[in-house]
């Protein structure tokens, strides 16, 4: 009998015994036959649970948050816990949330005040002793990944969640010098995407295999259509219920092109007066925004939600989904608008990969709004489906990407 028919058979035994007696429930639990099934079956589970240096960087209530958040909450905390380091100008953190999981928030200087920012990361990681940093931070990775290399973490994962795009010059400036830069201290490679990981780390290295790719997953469940929902959520922003809602989810930033978002619904508007814009999302564009929907006399018809918490809930109330974005390590919020239902239009800059089932259309940024809109205007709305299993093959359900995620730190934390 192999290791794995022995370990099954012995997780029979124990199961049959906890049937017998019921005394044996308060100790024998699922992670205690976790426990056996890694002992008898040769894998080496850590003794502690091992606390990851999570480096989150601003936390402004960005996708790159949400991601980790999403892995986070759906991680087996027995096993794996998060320290998060962010910035302390952070807004939005979700303290209570995080403490109540059994997570840390960290403050430390932000990365701008250079020697600050490294000698108390440094301090952090020798005090706490982490095997294992994750850095979120993209190309500026390079500076808690050297303040780990520095502190003697062995494993220093930097994960790329982004491109970059021109328009923005003085980010895209920097991230070209800091990219090369990027890579040096770490020893691991995360991204969202190929377009994400080839990007910040080379065509070489993707191609060799060492960049391993880590979807933004998320619970599917939660954004499958409801018409419940839809109607409720109607009512709660006092939409009609045969407006046709065009939806954009994302930060207010130049990033997220929601200017643009606002000139297509201008054209789309004359084509379909009963409709609606909903913008959800906070951010510093927010009164350039408001000041543009103002000139083009369209206040009536746009909403600005600000930050929401059930976002998910949100997506049912939309009719058309628009992500005409300057660049994406991937398009989470395009995913979950197809989860959703949702006909989807996105620029050719938001990468390919995020295309699951049909509903989706890649327009150019040189094409002018009025394009934009005619696309639009085509999509049968009344017609609105899903695929869950689609999603679950493409590796977007968070149950089953949370449980590789856990597999991947055991067996680096294994390997140090």
């Amino acid at each position: 009998m192999n290791n794995q028919s022995f370990s099954m058979s012995i997780m029979g035994l124990l199961r049959d015994d906890l049937i017998q007696n019921k005394y044996m429930y308060f100790w024998m639990n699922a992670d205690y036959l976790t426990f056996i099934f890694y002992a008898i079956g040769g894998k080496n589970m850590p003794k502690d649970v091992i606390r990851i240096g999570m480096i989150v960087g601003k936390w402004v209530g960005g996708g790159v948050e949400a991601v980790v958040m999403n892995y986070y909450k759906n991680i087996d905390k027995n096993k794996i816990q998060f320290d998060f380091i962010c910035d302390n100008d952070s807004i939005n953190i979700p303290y209570e949330e995080i403490e109540k999981l059994g997570g840390r928030v960290i403050l430390v200087p932000p990365y701008q005040k250079v020697i600050k920012y490294h000698r108390e990361l440094k301090r952090i990681f020798k005090e706490n002793n982490y095997k294992i940093v994750h850095s979120n931070i993209n190309t500026l990775s390079v500076f808690p990944l050297y303040a780990a290399k520095s502190a003697g973490v062995p494993v220093r994962i930097a994960h790329s969640h982004a491109t970059t795009n021109k328009k923005e010059l003085k980010r895209h400036i920097l991230k070209t010098i800091l990219k090369p830069l990027s890579k040096i201290f770490a020893t691991h490679y995360l991204c969202c995407s190929e377009v994400a990981g080839r990007w910040q780390f080379g065509n070489k290295m993707y191609n060799s295999g060492k960049v391993r790719l880590l979807h933004n997953a998320i619970d599917l469940n939660k954004f499958l259509y409801n018409e419940e929902i839809r109607n409720k959520i109607r009512k709660e922003l006092k939409i009609q219920k045969d407006a046709c809602v065009i939806g954009h989810v994302g930060r207010l930033v130049q990033t997220k092109n929601q200017s643009f978002v606002i000139d297509v619904f201008n054209e789309f508007q004359t084509m379909n007066p009963n409709s609606i814009l909903v913008l959800a999302g906070q951010g510093p564009d927010l009164n350039i925004l408001k000041d543009k929907v103002k000139k083009l006399k369209l206040k009536e018809k746009v909403l600005f939600l600000g930050q929401r918490k059930d976002i998910n809930d949100i997506f049912q109330a939309f009719d058309l989904f628009i992500l005409p974005s300057l660049y994406e390590g991937l398009g989470m919020t395009l995913i979950e608008a197809q989860v959703s239902g949702l006909k989807c239009i996105a620029s050719t800059n938001v990468p390919e990969e995020s295309k699951i089932i049909d509903d989706v259309d890649y327009l150019k940024l040189e094409d002018d709004a009025k394009k934009w809109a005619s696309r639009l205007a085509k999509y049968n709305i009344k017609l609105r489906k899903s695929d869950i299993n689609k999603f679950k093959k493409a590796g977007y359900d968070i149950k089953i990407e949370a449980r590789k995620l856990e597999e991947y730190y055991i067996n680096l934390y294994n390997e140090v």
